[in-house]
């Protein structure tokens, strides 16, 4: 039986109890009330072993809840390290590949440079060439309209 109710139990008793005449004392059974002591004796160990319990099952979950916090902290830290070392390697990534574009680049002007260089002098030897070429043909010309000097051929 719960402690509240066998208090009630007391309580109604006294309250109903017959008052004695010209004072303000009651007359009560006084087996009655060693009956409600008893029974609170009885009740009260067990309402305290309830209590115990139940402020064990508390500490329990509340262990068990700080142990979960404890375990959803430390994986999101971990997810977090994770991203920053992905966003590390991702940026080391980036960085390599902005130096061989770099690079890549500096190569294109490099062999453009040098094949504009070397068609210029192909040109230039060609041009040397066919001035040679020229000079020859006129000079072949002149000889052919009379001009009897010896051809010259370099």
């Amino acid at each position: 039986m719960d402690v509240l109710v066998l208090i009630d139990k007391l309580d109604d008793l006294v309250h109903n109890a017959k008052p004695v005449p010209l004072s303000d004392t009651v007359r009560v059974d006084k087996e009655e009330i060693y009956d409600i002591l008893d029974q609170m004796r009885a009740t009260i160990p067990e309402e305290i072993k309830q209590a115990r319990w139940i402020v064990k099952e508390r500490q329990e979950m509340l262990a068990e809840a700080k142990r979960e916090a404890e375990r959803i902290i430390k994986e999101a830290r971990e997810t977090q390290d994770q991203l920053i070392s992905q966003e590390e390697v991702t940026k080391q990534a980036e960085r390599a590949a902005e130096d061989i574009v770099e690079d890549a680049r500096a190569r294109e002007r490099e062999i453009r440079l040098g094949a504009e260089d070397y068609a210029d002098e192909i040109l230039n030897t060609l041009e040397v060439n066919l001035s040679k070429f020229i000079a020859a043909v006129g000079r072949g010309r002149e000889r052919l309209q009379g001009k009897d000097e010896p051809a010259e051929v370099n």
